[in-house]
């Protein structure tokens, strides 16, 4: 396929450049290019308001005799839109802006203002510190200050965090799903809490029949030993075992009422008196 815009041009075998008439153009030539304003401006003659990033042909050229640090300064000519008037201005490369020439004034600009303001406020604060020594110190302690209470709030500031990484909110945001709704939740609550009590359930049978069979097996070996005892030698042994330790019981049990002196008079005098009362109340 061919091209739309051709860049390649077809020179015959017999060209000879130095042959082509060379033309004499002006040292100081003005070309022509589409730029855009860069600052809002107010035409001069007919009060025209044109804004910051409007269109333009207009023409550049350079300024002559005049340069910063070996950068070229440019002109450009542009017009009104209302009235046709020539407006110029110029680059100023030491201050990386424009500055307005002949046709228009410059809009206010307060932006630019506040920033050559402090530009100017820095340049007299660092004088002002270079020659007053008891300045730097204050300026020096408030710099410490305000660190520490930097310090101190990025340390509460950590604390929070502390506190709140316990909270897992993605896994909070996993189980919310918002598709169910609020009955499917419910439901979905309902049948885990079921799941929970019956586990708890099983667990307590178990705890139940553990319990039994320690009791079974702590009653086995009285039982075993009772039915171990079948041969005339051990019976004999058991009968005399068992006859000595029931002396000893009764002899721990029983004990001897020792002869005490009986006072037969003064009990037969008690009981007299006591019968007479009898007689004498009836």
């Amino acid at each position: 396929m061919s091209e739309r815009k051709v860049l390649n041009k077809y020179y015959p075998p017999d060209f000879d450049p130095s042959k082509i008439p060379r033309m004499k153009l002006p040292k100081n030539r003005q070309y022509t290019v589409r730029l855009m304003a860069p600052f809002n401006m107010k035409c001069k003659t007919c009060g025209e308001y044109i804004y910051k990033g409007k269109k333009f042909n207009a023409r550049k050229e350079d300024v002559e005799n005049e340069d910063y640090l070996g950068i070229r300064i440019y002109r450009f000519y542009i017009k009104c839109t209302r009235c046709l008037q020539e407006i110029s201005f110029k680059t100023d490369p030491r201050n990386t802006d424009y500055e307005i020439e002949a046709g228009a004034t410059r809009n206010f600009m307060a932006l630019k203002l506040a920033e050559e303001q402090a530009i100017r406020e820095e340049e007299e604060a660092r004088e002002e510190e270079a020659s007053n020594p008891m300045k730097l110190l204050e300026n020096r302690t408030k710099q410490s200050k305000n660190e520490i209470e930097l310090l101190e709030s990025l340390e509460e500031l950590k604390d929070l965090n502390r506190r709140q990484q316990a909270v897992d909110y993605d896994s909070m945001l996993l189980a919310y799903d918002p598709t169910i709704s609020e009955r499917e939740r419910e439901e979905k609550l309902q049948q885990l809490d079921d799941e929970y009590i019956k586990t708890i359930k099983f667990q307590r049978s178990d705890k139940r029949k553990l319990v039994v069979e320690e009791e079974i097996v702590e009653e086995e070996p009285e039982v075993k030993v009772v039915k171990a005892e079948s041969s005339s030698s051990v019976k004999s042994q058991v009968a005399k075992k068992s006859a000595t330790s029931s002396r000893k019981l009764l002899s721990g049990l029983v004990k001897i009422k020792k002869d005490e002196p009986k006072e037969v008079g003064s009990k037969g005098l008690s009981l007299l008196g006591a019968y007479s009362d009898s007689d004498a109340s009836d």
